[in-house]
């Protein structure tokens, strides 16, 4: 009898047991879930933060208009308030990155400071102009780093758990690539101390307005689906699930979409004529067999086809083997940003991957432009002396206000970096500078 009742006891002691060792294990499992998910995304944020500081402070230095540059620098205020914020996310008490925050600081009260003063009685000094070189050349070493880091990460699905246990070694070298990326950022500021300081797409966004350019007779679910095909290139019978907007839609669309061997396919596209707002094209990229230039003939050719006439090439790119096509549609000569449409083709067989073409319809009518009231040369004063300007065209942008403008669009270099800066074709006035994207670095070629 005793015996039972002992055996009865030891069983539920162990069950007990048990249940409290799987609730603590799972406990602790969902902390570092969640530690590791914060590691994570401060992380990216901060690389993040650090490309667009970067080019900021960049579009800044090629600027020449006071009443532009006091906005300019309050966000790259913000911006490096926020990087601050996710550098203290991370385990810094142990990780080599002291000298990235103190740069964060120093940048923060910089341009605040030089922001919340009259910069057309208090212009910047020579010094102050070096000052921001120097920010200008230590962000884009930290951001270099930064991205090789992300790379790491990515490719090896490094946990920031693992480097916290590594950082934590007191037994050894802490031999760690996400440790190393960091210490070779604060080593490049060891360096960069010991010198002199030396040293986009462009945004095509538009107020919010129903679309001027959508004509033509309104589809059926079945009419979509056959302009689907012809849009998507698949005319073999894909099994289409087509949506329809809701009543009172501003403007009444049909969301298209397919999913069949690992391909999934998406479009918008208006009831009314059946326009292709935006597509979308998720696979695997195979090997890259087609040159950035080869793809450029491709995405023109589509562009004709689907009836998109008097469209020029502004920018091209490559990301992961697809090449990226930013197009405006031309007016006589003159560059008409507000109708841009971009194109995305798969270097491997030179498949259409993205099409964005929202502004166009929202955007393109018929236009009578002006002539311009200064000449060109006038403009070209205008411009920061410090940029070598490489090409011009007349062009029209949308300003603050999200008013269509004739400008003249220069296409300029200063040190290493390449910027588009729109003057106003009218008054004379600095409208907008955009620093150019810098071509995507390929890591696996250098690790």
């Amino acid at each position: 009898m005793y015996r039972w009742i002992t055996i009865t006891l030891l069983t539920v002691a162990l069950i007990s047991v048990s249940i409290w060792g799987y609730h603590s294990n799972k406990q602790k499992n969902d902390l570092y879930v969640q530690a590791e998910n914060e590691y994570q995304r401060s992380f990216h944020e901060l690389t993040y933060n650090m490309d667009v500081l970067n080019d900021q402070i960049g579009t800044s230095l090629a600027m020449n208009s006071p009443d532009k540059l006091s906005p300019q620098f309050v966000d790259i205020w913000r911006i490096s308030s926020n990087a601050h914020a996710n550098t203290g996310q991370l385990p810094m008490g142990l990780l080599p990155i002291h000298k990235t925050e103190e740069f964060l600081s120093e940048l923060g009260d910089f341009t605040y400071q030089t922001a919340i003063r009259n910069l057309d009685d208090d212009p910047l000094t020579d010094e102050e102009t070096e000052q921001l070189e120097k920010f200008y050349k230590q962000s884009g070493e930290i951001r270099d780093e930064l991205r090789e880091a992300q790379h790491l990460s990515l490719s090896n699905g490094t946990k920031w758990m693992d480097v916290e246990q590594a950082l934590l070694n007191t037994d050894g070298e802490k031999d760690n690539d996400m440790v190393n990326s960091f210490q070779t950022v604060e080593d490049s500021f060891n360096t960069s101390t010991e010198e002199t300081p030396e040293e986009s797409t462009t945004s095509t966004e538009t107020e919010e307005h129903p679309y001027k350019n959508v004509t033509g007779n309104e589809l059926t679910e079945e009419e979509a689906v056959k302009k689907a095909e012809k849009i998507f290139g698949k005319e073999d019978g894909a099994d289409w699930t087509v949506t329809k907007s809701g009543d009172g839609a501003l403007t009444p669309m049909y969301s298209v979409s397919y999913d069949e061997n690992g391909e999934r396919g998406y479009a918008d596209l208006t009831v009314k004529g059946g326009h292709p707002l935006n597509l979308l094209i998720s696979r695997e990229t195979g090997g890259k067999q087609l040159s950035l230039n080869e793809g450029f003939e491709i995405a023109s050719d589509y562009l004709s086809e689907l009836g998109f006439d008097e469209m020029q090439l502004f920018q091209s790119s490559e990301y992961d083997k697809v090449g990226i096509y930013s197009f405006v549609y031309e007016d006589d000569g003159v560059r008409v940003f507000s109708d841009a449409v971009e194109v995305k083709v798969a270097l491997d067989n030179g498949d259409i991957t993205g099409l964005t073409a929202n502004n166009y319809f929202k955007n393109h009518v018929e236009r009578d432009i002006p002539d311009p009231a200064i000449s060109e040369e006038e403009a070209r004063d205008a411009v920061n002396q410090n940029v070598t300007i490489q090409e011009n065209h007349l062009a029209i942008i949308d300003d603050s206000q999200g008013e269509e403008i004739l400008t003249y669009e220069f296409l300029g270099t200063r040190d290493d970096a390449t910027y588009r800066i729109f003057i106003n074709a009218e008054t004379g006035a600095e409208e907008k500078i955009e620093k150019m994207t810098d071509a995507e670095i390929n890591y696996n070629s250098v690790i």
